[in-house]
């Protein structure tokens, strides 16, 4: 009888360690399945993702231009869009655009052909932008993947210089695990990669509220890089620190045939001054 009731005492407690185990084992199953689907696939982040999000969106959006005296209608694209009906946005005042080149040193947008040859084949000014992941690789590596694949420069009056799109993290930690002097550091190497391949100051694509969580709102890009805020609102409002003003404004993510545009601050003119450098 002893050993009746030793066997069926290790069999009751091995029962009753599996039962405990296998749920937090099924719990941690599911959760991890969770997490993912709440993370986009890498590659399909786009300028702007965040916005909404993380800053939201303006009572009185409505592409709003009080702040400026002249301004020049643009979009930008990635994959997100496809193939873009440029002769379209042509037709209703559109005359530049950005097109997502790369991502990480690891993608490449699939419709950068029909989108960066399309726009230009209208008459559009063109040029193209690197979304940045500061936690996969090293700013001049993926400075290099970027030029190499798209990102480069030319003197010929139809190709801007390259956009560094360096926002939140859509895949994670929003400042990508780094310190905000981390980041600074991350931001210099890339532009100054990419200045020592094209001879171009690449253009800062950010958010005001990211850059100052980001950075530390660090001032010194200022003076050689070109700002592109992001602010869906009818007035650009606060501006990272150090900028004076604003090259271009990315105002909306509702536009018609394109979501995502912006205006430039000047006439075409200035657009053109700044593609040729």
């Amino acid at each position: 009888m002893r050993v009746r009731r030793s066997v069926s005492t290790t069999l009751l407690a091995g029962l009753a360690a599996t039962a405990l185990v296998l749920p937090l084992a099924g719990q941690a199953g599911a959760a991890d399945p969770q997490a993912r689907a709440a993370a986009p696939a890498r590659g399909t982040a786009h300028m702007g993702m965040g916005v909404l999000k993380h800053d939201g969106r303006g009572a009185t959006e409505s592409g709003g231009v009080s702040t400026l005296a002249t301004w020049t209608e643009g979009v930008d694209v990635s994959s997100h869009q496809g193939n873009v009906a440029w002769s379209t946005l042509w037709n209703s005042g559109v005359k530049w655009a950005y097109v997502k080149a790369t991502e990480g040193t690891y993608y490449k947008n699939t419709y950068f052909t029909q989108q960066y040859n399309g726009s230009y084949n209208v008459g559009m000014i063109r040029g193209t932008y690197h979304f940045a992941t500061p936690d996969t690789t090293t700013g001049t590596a993926q400075a290099d993947y970027f030029v190499n694949n798209g990102g480069g420069w030319s003197r010929d009056g139809k190709t801007l210089p390259g956009v560094l799109d360096i926002e939140w993290n859509p895949y994670g930690a929003t400042c990508y695990g780094k310190t905000q002097s981390g980041m600074v550091t991350w931001i210099r190497d890339f532009l100054n990669r990419y200045k020592a391949r094209t001879g171009r100051d690449a253009v800062i694509y950010t958010a005001t509220s990211w850059w100052k969580q980001c950075t530390g709102n660090y001032s010194g890009f200022a003076s050689t890089n070109p700002l592109w805020i992001a602010r869906y609102a009818s007035e650009v409002g606060e501006l990272p620190a150090g900028w004076p003003y604003y090259t271009m404004w990315q105002y909306t993510s509702s536009g018609p045939t394109v979501g995502d545009h912006n205006h430039f601050n000047g006439d075409l003119s200035r657009v053109q001054a700044l593609a040729n450098g």
